[in-house]
Formats: structure tokens, C-alpha cells, sequence
């Protein structure tokens, strides 16, 4: 309403819109969801933060960049840290679609940083975010009606809060602003810098999990996620 210029845009842009909406927004929302309904909050956001890996392969498959060699023991460290957040040897335990919906969030994660990247700098990041909640909101509609919203209050830690506050702050804090910034950070970072400032986010959402919900991980679990962080870290510094 205050800006209508920043949603102007081309038809060569309906690709991007369209890739950014599906894979950056409804994508990385939807998976994540069903990765933390199906296993802990700090596992699901280790496994997500893969991204920054999944962003390197990008560079070297497609735009054939060549890569330093530290890159490489960055991935393999990311690789062998899943394998122990997962705790893959508990065949019994493991939890094959919260894992995998976990790691296809991660696929989309990185989708929206490349994709934010190509679009920083040659449109209104106000636009691009409208646009794509926009196109984000069709898709989760399509797979889960709003009407289909039902069931007891939300309860974190030890406070109980009507669903339709839950869903509020979800939407504001968890979804508008974080995507609005996002966008704004990549107009003067890399989409490579920006997905190692991202890798905070698990960190922080382990804590809370553990302070809010009363989820913690194993000690191997812990040492897993501070292999795959160091490795995804190392990816991009070698870069």
C-alpha cells in the first residue's frame, strides 16, 4: 500500500517469484513442521542448517566454481556431523521422515538464499517478500486449510496461549520479519556470508527448546551438531 513500485516486476521475474514463494517460503515452513513433529527442535534445526553446504555443492556443480580444498573437509565434517545428530547407527530410534523432512527444509533453505542473492540487488526487498508470502501462502493453503486450525491452547514453558495468538506471533515473528531482514542482509552480504550468520539460529533454538520445552540433546548429538556448524562454518570461510 505504501510502496506499489516495489511490486513491479518483469516476466522474466515470474520464475524467481515463483521459486522464491514455492521453495523459500511454503518449502522451508511446511518441511520444517513436519521435521519438528516428528523429531526434537534442535535436531530439526541442525538438519535445516545443512543449507550452507547444500549452497556450496551449488557453486561448484552448476556455476562450476572451483573450490578450495578446505571446502571439501568442511562438507565432509557437515556430512559426518548429520550422521551423529541423526545418530544414523539407532536404525530402531531414527525417525526416517522427520529426518528427511529436516534435510528436504535444508534443500529449500538454500534454494532461498541463492535465490534471495539474484534478487537483492535488482528489486525492493519489501516486494520480493510480499510477493513470495504471497505465493508461499497459496501453496501451504493448498496442503493445509486454515480452517483445519484446531486443537488446545499452545503450552510453552509452563504458559498456556489461545492458538490463534500462537499462530500471530508465528506469523509476524517467525515468518514477515525474519524473511524482510533476511532480504535486506543480502543486499550487502553474500549469499555464502549469510547462510554462516544463519547457523546462529540453531544454537539459539536448541537453548530455547531445552529452557521452554524441556528437550535436550545427547552428548553426541551436541558433538554432531558442533561438527556440522564447524563444517558448514569452515565451507564458507575457505570460500
Amino acid at each position: 500500500m505504501l510502496r506499489p513500485r516495489a511490486l513491479v516486476f518483469g516476466r522474466g521475474d515470474l520464475w524467481l517469484l515463483l521459486g522464491y514463494g514455492v521453495l523459500g517460503v511454503a518449502g522451508v515452513q511446511l518441511l520444517f513442521f513436519v521435521a519438528v513433529s516428528r523429531v526434537p527442535v534442535g535436531v530439526a534445526m541442525v538438519l535445516v542448517n545443512a543449507a550452507p553446504v547444500l549452497v556450496a555443492l551449488w557453486v561448484r556443480v552448476v556455476r562450476r566454481t572451483r573450490l578450495p580444498g578446505l571446502v571439501w573437509v568442511g562438507i565432509g565434517l557437515a556430512l559426518a556431523g548429520l550422521a551423529l545428530v541423526a545418530e544414523l547407527w539407532h536404525v530402531d530410534r531414527l525417525d526416517l521422515l522427520g529426518v528427511a523432512a529436516g534435510l528436504a527444509s535444508a534443500v529449500c533453505s538454500a534454494g532461498y538464499f541463492l535465490l534471495g542473492e539474484h534478487s537483492a540487488g535488482r528489486h525492493d526487498s519489501f516486494g520480493v517478500t510480499a510477493a513470495g508470502l504471497a505465493i508461499g501462502a497459496v501453496v501451504v493453503f493448498a496442503v493445509s486449510p486454515v480452517w483445519t486450525l484446531q486443537g488446545p491452547p499452545a503450552v510453552l514453558g509452563g504458559l498456556q496461549f489461545p492458538a490463534w495468538l500462537a499462530v500471530l506471533v508465528l506469523a509476524v515473528f517467525g515468518t514477515a520479519v525474519p524473511y524482510l531482514v533476511g532480504l535486506h542482509a543480502l543486499r550487502a552480504l553474500t549469499s555464502t556470508r549469510a547462510s554462516v550468520l544463519a547457523l546462529v539460529e540453531p544454537l539459539v533454538a536448541a537453548g530455547l527448546a531445552w529452557l521452554l520445552l524441556g528437550q535436550s540433546l545427547g552428548p553426541v548429538q551436541l558433538a554432531g551438531a558442533a561438527t556440522l556448524l564447524a563444517g558448514a562454518v569452515l565451507v564458507q570461510v575457505a570460500r
